[in-house]
C-alpha cells in the first residue's frame, strides 16, 4: 500500500510498468522498444551492515538484445549531496549484479531539485575523471500539465504522475479537476487495461489512482481539493472504502433519513462549510468567529462554491467574502 508522498512517485511505475514508454518521450527522453517490463529487488545491499536500497528497479527486456537493460528509479524531494555517492554505487552495483547497462532515472515534484538531480555526477580529481553519471529526470519542468479531463482520461497513469510533479503548480486546481474527471470515466476509456506481455497499462483500477493522488499530494490544500473532488462522484467500487464511497454512503443515508430535497441540500452545505474551514486550517489561515459563523450559517450552495475557490489561496480568512 502507498503510504507516503515519496513512495506514491515512484510506485506509480511499479504499478504500471509500461508508463516509462509513454511518459519518458513527454519529457524529450527517448524509450526503445520493449517486450516486457519487469519489478526486480530492491535491495542492493551487498555487506549486511551497510543497507542501501533504491526505491524501485525494473529490467526492460528489448527485442533483438539479450538481456535488456536494467532500469532504477529514484523519488527525489530535494537536493541531498549524498545521494551522489548512493546512486553511483546503486549503478555500479547494478551493473555488476545483473551484467547489464544499468540507467538511473530521478523523479521529482519541484524545479529545483529536478535541476539539481540532472547535474552530471563526477567520480574523480582535477587530473583525471573516473566515472560519470548521467541521470535521467522527471519533473514539472519536463512534463507538460494536463488540464483537458479527455486528455487525462486517454492515459490515467500519465495524467496521475504528471498532477503530482505539478503539486506546487499555482494551476493546480484545473489539473486536479480534469484528473477527477479522467478517474470518473469508464475503465474502458481511462487507458487502464493491461497488456500482459508489456505491462502497459497496469493493473490498476480507478479507486488505486485516487488513493495514490491523495497520499502523493501530501497534507495541505492540494489534498483537501482532491478529497472534495472526489467525494462529488458516485463509487463505482463498493466495499472498497474509499473516501469516495464513504461520503456517497453518508449522503445517501442523510438523504433516506432527511426525506426531503430541502434536507439533502442542507446537508451538502453543512458539508460544503466544513470543507472551506478545513482547507483554510489546513493552510494555517487564522478564522475568526465571526467568519467561521457566517460560513456555517450559509446554505446557499452557489455562494459557498464562490467561498470554496477563493479558500484555496486567500491570504485572509476576511478574502473569502470579497467579491472579483
Amino acid at each position: 500500500m502507498v503510504s507516503s508522498p515519496h513512495e506514491a512517485l515512484h510506485r506509480i511505475f511499479r504499478a504500471d510498468p509500461g508508463l516509462f514508454a509513454r511518459l519518458l518521450p513527454r519529457a524529450g527522453i527517448d524509450f526503445p522498444e520493449h517486450t516486457a517490463i519487469e519489478p526486480l529487488d530492491t535491495d542492493l545491499t551487498e555487506i549486511r551492515p551497510l543497507e542501501r536500497r533504491v526505491d524501485s528497479v525494473f529490467r526492460v527486456h528489448v527485442p533483438g538484445e539479450e538481456g535488456g537493460f536494467v532500469l532504477a528509479v529514484e523519488s527525489q524531494g530535494k537536493p541531498d549531496p549524498d545521494k551522489h555517492n548512493s546512486w553511483t554505487y546503486y549503478l555500479a552495483y547494478m551493473y555488476a549484479k545483473y551484467r547489464l547497462p544499468p540507467f538511473l532515472l530521478v523523479v521529482c515534484k519541484d524545479k529545483v531539485t529536478a535541476s539539481w538531480a540532472a547535474e552530471p555526477i563526477r567520480v574523480g580529481r582535477g587530473f583525471h575523471t573516473s566515472m560519470v553519471v548521467f541521470p535521467l529526470v522527471l519533473g514539472p519542468g519536463s512534463l507538460p500539465v494536463i488540464t483537458e479531463p479527455d486528455e487525462a482520461a486517454r492515459d490515467l497513469a500519465v495524467a496521475v504522475f504528471s498532477a503530482l510533479a505539478h503539486a506546487t503548480d499555482p494551476g493546480l486546481t484545473a489539473i486536479l479537476e480534469a484528473l477527477a474527471s479522467g478517474v470518473a470515466c469508464d475503465a474502458e476509456k481511462s487507458g487502464s487495461g493491461v497488456n500482459g506481455e508489456t505491462g502497459e497499462g497496469g493493473d490498476v483500477n480507478r479507486v488505486d489512482w485516487a488513493e495514490i493522488v491523495e497520499i502523493g499530494l501530501g497534507e495541505g490544500s492540494g489534498r483537501e481539493y482532491w478529497r472534495h473532488l472526489m467525494a462529488t462522484y458516485t463509487p463505482n467500487f463498493p466495499g472498497s472504502k474509499t473516501i469516495v464511497e464513504e461520503s456517497w454512503l453518508e449522503g445517501r443515508a442523510k438523504g433516506q433519513t432527511e426525506g426531503k430535497a430541502e434536507g439533502k441540500a442542507e446537508g451538502k452545505a453543512e458539508g460544503k462549510a466544513e470543507d472551506i474551514l478545513r482547507i483554510l486550517e489546513v493552510r494555517g489561515i487564522e478564522i475568526s468567529d465571526p467568519v467561521r459563523e457566517r460560513v456555517i450559517e450559509c446554505t446557499d450552495l452557489d455562494v459557498l462554491g464562490a467561498w470554496f475557490d477563493r479558500s484555496l489561496s486567500a491570504a485572509h480568512a476576511e478574502e473569502l467574502f470579497v467579491e472579483g
